[in-house]
Protein backbone atom coordinates (compact mmCIF):
# COMPACT_ATOMS: atom_id res chain seq x y z
CA UNK A 1 0.00 0.00 0.00
CA UNK A 2 1.50 3.02 -1.47
CA UNK A 3 1.54 6.52 1.51
CA UNK A 4 -0.07 9.69 -0.85
CA UNK A 5 3.04 12.36 -0.70
CA UNK A 6 -0.13 14.54 -0.99
CA UNK A 7 -0.92 13.56 2.65
CA UNK A 8 2.64 13.51 4.14
CA UNK A 9 2.89 16.87 2.63
CA UNK A 10 -0.04 17.69 4.65
CA UNK A 11 0.88 16.21 7.86
CA UNK A 12 4.18 17.58 7.53
CA UNK A 13 2.92 21.18 7.81
CA UNK A 14 0.42 20.49 10.18
CA UNK A 15 3.11 19.17 12.49
CA UNK A 16 5.48 22.34 11.58
CA UNK A 17 2.23 24.95 12.40
CA UNK A 18 2.20 22.52 15.55
CA UNK A 19 5.42 23.64 16.42
CA UNK A 20 4.92 26.90 15.85
CA UNK A 21 2.70 27.29 18.01
CA UNK A 22 4.70 25.49 20.74
CA UNK A 23 7.43 27.62 20.48
CA UNK A 24 5.35 30.90 20.59
CA UNK A 25 3.47 28.91 24.06
CA UNK A 26 7.15 28.48 25.48
CA UNK A 27 8.07 31.92 24.72
CA UNK A 28 5.45 33.58 26.78
CA UNK A 29 5.56 31.25 29.51
CA UNK A 30 9.65 31.82 29.77
CA UNK A 31 8.94 35.59 30.07
CA UNK A 32 6.20 34.61 32.65
CA UNK A 33 8.62 32.88 34.73
CA UNK A 34 11.23 35.58 34.57
CA UNK A 35 8.50 37.92 36.26
CA UNK A 36 8.20 35.22 38.61
CA UNK A 37 11.56 35.16 39.36
CA UNK A 38 11.99 38.94 39.57
CA UNK A 39 9.03 39.18 42.06
CA UNK A 40 10.31 36.36 44.13
CA UNK A 41 13.94 38.15 44.39
CA UNK A 42 11.86 41.55 45.05
CA UNK A 43 10.13 39.71 47.78
CA UNK A 44 12.83 38.01 49.44
CA UNK A 45 14.90 41.39 49.85
CA UNK A 46 11.95 42.81 51.08
CA UNK A 47 11.71 40.10 53.71
CA UNK A 48 15.59 40.57 54.56
CA UNK A 49 14.92 44.33 54.79
CA UNK A 50 12.24 43.71 56.99
CA UNK A 51 13.98 41.44 59.51
CA UNK A 52 17.19 43.67 59.94
CA UNK A 53 14.18 46.72 60.44
CA UNK A 54 12.75 44.72 63.32
CA UNK A 55 16.20 43.66 64.52
CA UNK A 56 17.52 47.22 65.11
CA UNK A 57 13.86 47.66 66.36
CA UNK A 58 14.21 45.12 68.99
CA UNK A 59 16.21 45.86 72.70
CA UNK A 60 19.51 44.43 72.98
CA UNK A 61 19.87 41.21 75.48
CA UNK A 62 21.32 42.28 78.42
CA UNK A 63 24.97 41.51 78.36
CA UNK A 64 26.42 38.63 80.84
CA UNK A 65 29.70 40.20 81.74
CA UNK A 66 28.10 41.76 84.58
CA UNK A 67 27.91 38.55 86.94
Amino acid sequence: MAINAETLKSEREALKEALRELETEQRKLDTELKKLRQKEIRTKRELEALGTLISMQEPEAPSEEGG
